[in-house]
């Protein structure tokens, strides 16, 4: 025999915990880029003209609503 089961067993927790740290690695890039990705700031900030569109027609629809409530046509 070339090996003893001592060394067998030391190189498999070796290899274990590398696995495992490799997954931690991996899990932490996967949480930090899904943290950029819904960033509110950051979304704002890409999105800018659209969501100003948006609450420009949500508010003259708003205003017309309003308007129609205290006026007879």
């Amino acid at each position: 025999m070339s090996s003893s089961p001592l060394e067998n067993l030391e190189r498999l927790a070796l290899e274990q915990r590398n696995h495992l740290h490799d997954r931690t690695t991996e899990l932490k890039s996967k949480v930090n880029e899904a943290r950029e990705k819904l960033d509110p700031k950051r979304n704002v900030r890409e999105h800018f003209v659209g969501i100003a569109l948006f609450a420009c027609a949500i508010s003259l629809f708003s205003g017309y609503a309003v308007t129609g409530l205290f006026t007879r046509e």
